[in-house]
């Protein structure tokens, strides 16, 4: 059984992001999965700059020694990077990484 799992928080609706980060928490938190993956890819980066309740999911799946990653070419066009580091987020180009996840066996899982 595959236990790779990518999540990638893409959507700018609030209720779907807060929903794909309590999923990526939880599934850590109880060991539903051994390998979980968490990318901000697009307009969600905006949310987590703006939402308390996705950053507290965030700090908690950060504390469970899960990296987080957010978009490097998004934030270079927002001019958000300093902001999402400050949060402690990873902030890397993400095509090539999604793509070797995928290669590597991870599951894809959009929110």
């Amino acid at each position: 059984m595959n236990n790779k799992l990518l999540i990638i928080i893409g959507s700018a609706e609030l209720e779907k992001a807060r929903t794909g980060l309590l999923y990526a928490v939880n599934t850590k938190r109880n060991n539903w999965l051994n390998d979980i993956k968490l990318i901000f890819f697009g307009p969600s980066e905006k949310l987590l700059l703006e939402d308390e309740i996705i950053q507290q999911y965030v700090e908690e799946f950060r504390l469970m020694e899960e990296k987080v990653v957010a978009c490097k070419f998004i934030a270079e066009r927002e001019k958000t990077e300093e902001k999402l580091t400050s949060l402690g987020i990873e902030v890397e180009y993400v095509g090539e990484m999604i793509s070797n996840y995928i290669k590597d066996g991870y599951i894809p899982m959009v929110w």
